[in-house]
């Protein structure tokens, strides 16, 4: 395969995806003093992963990605598969203990944060989403009348539906209006297209400039499609939110690593004190590895001991692998209200008032 058809192969990935195979591609070329791909051994591929472990310390994930860019280099560039990797000095994975946020501690963080790093920073708590989850919905993907999120391009390709934080109505509402207002001013002055999923853009022409497929976290300022030269309005990058929570977590009084995903990873851990089965936080949160957590396991060996304890009645155990539907038919539970009983201190609407003092209003729900 030559190097335009590896490079159409690529186009089928993110572009996130395609940087780091072309970012690993090319360390494995200069660590074998610039030979062509097609010159190299199958050992070449196992003397660079062990030069990554040995020598430059890196970690586990580190090595997985580079391997993941070398299998894809071998298989759609040289168009020989690797067989097996032997002999490679693999980096051990620490187990460290996960970071879990209490509720109040969750309301601490949000203090500091106003405006659309309020809303994202909710949502990833609130709805359990990922870092770019929350960054790539579009106004269709929000349902206000039944409280749901949609999740279109989730990791894996996989969609769910999941649930919208009920102190965020209002605010996001306020927010989409301020948007669409943009948009509106955007398609009088010639621009207001988004760029498109997939090839929708070739099956729907005219999508591009629906209010429906814009993003909800718009940028300020119009991007320009490197593919199509049509200036939009991308969605705002990661690292803004990022840095404010970075930012809000001393300003809380606290010394933990707190990260987006720990914000999801809380989301998990309250939904379990509250008695949900760890068949629907899955559903919710669309990863099989929520089973598997030593955290969450911690939790649930002496499930019994502290809900009697508490006055609770003991909930059903991850063992009894019951249907989403059948479990929340069982109990009367719609979509709209998966996590009822999750408590929550929020701040009562910061987007509108970001000067203003912001009282903590003590909620017993979420939605």
């Amino acid at each position: 395969m030559h190097g335009p058809e590896v490079a159409d192969q690529l186009r089928t990935y993110s572009r996130r995806t395609a940087r780091a195979y072309l970012h690993w591609i090319g360390r494995l070329i200069l660590f074998h003093d610039r030979r062509h791909p097609r010159q190299l051994a199958q050992g070449a591929a196992n003397r660079f992963q062990t030069h990554l472990a040995v020598k430059e310390h890196a970690a586990a994930c580190t090595q997985k990605h580079a391997l993941t860019a070398i299998l894809f280099l071998y298989e759609h560039a040289r168009e020989r598969p690797l067989d097996r990797i032997e002999g490679v000095v693999r980096t051990r994975r620490p187990q460290r203990p996960a970071v879990v946020l209490t509720v109040e501690e969750v309301s601490r963080v949000m203090v500091p944060l106003s405006g659309e790093k309020w809303l994202t920073a909710m949502l990833w708590y609130g709805g359990g989403l990922r870092l770019l989850e929350a960054f790539r919905l579009r106004a269709n993907d929000l349902d206000f009348q039944r409280g749901e999120i949609t999740v279109r391009e989730g990791k894996g390709e996989k969609g769910r539906v999941t649930t919208m934080p009920r102190p965020v109505l209002l605010p996001l509402k306020e927010h989409l209006r301020r948007v669409e207002a943009i948009q509106q001013q955007d398609l009088v002055a010639g621009y207001g297209r988004v760029e498109l999923p997939h090839a929708l853009a070739s099956t729907y022409p005219n999508a591009s400039r629906e209010w429906g497929w814009q993003f909800v976290f718009a940028q300020q300022n119009r991007w320009v499609n490197p593919r199509s030269s049509e200036q939009g309005r991308h969605h705002v990058h990661e690292s803004l939110v990022q840095k404010a929570i970075k930012q809000a977590v001393p300003k809380a009084g606290m010394t933990k690593r707190v990260t987006t995903h720990t914000l999801r990873r809380s989301f998990a851990m309250h939904m379990l004190d509250d008695g949900y089965d760890i068949r629907t936080i899955q559903e919710l949160l669309v990863d099989k590895d929520v089973g598997h957590d030593p955290e969450l396991h911690a939790r649930l060996q002496p499930r019994g001991a502290w809900r009697a304890a508490a006055g609770r009645r003991p909930g059903p155990l991850p063992h009894e692998r019951w249907a989403g539907a059948a479990y929340r038919a069982a109990r009367g539970l719609t979509m709209e209200q998966p996590t009822a009983t999750i408590r929550l201190i929020t701040i009562a609407q910061p987007c509108d008032r970001p000067q203003m003092s912001k009282p903590l209003v003590m909620g017993r729900s979420i939605l």
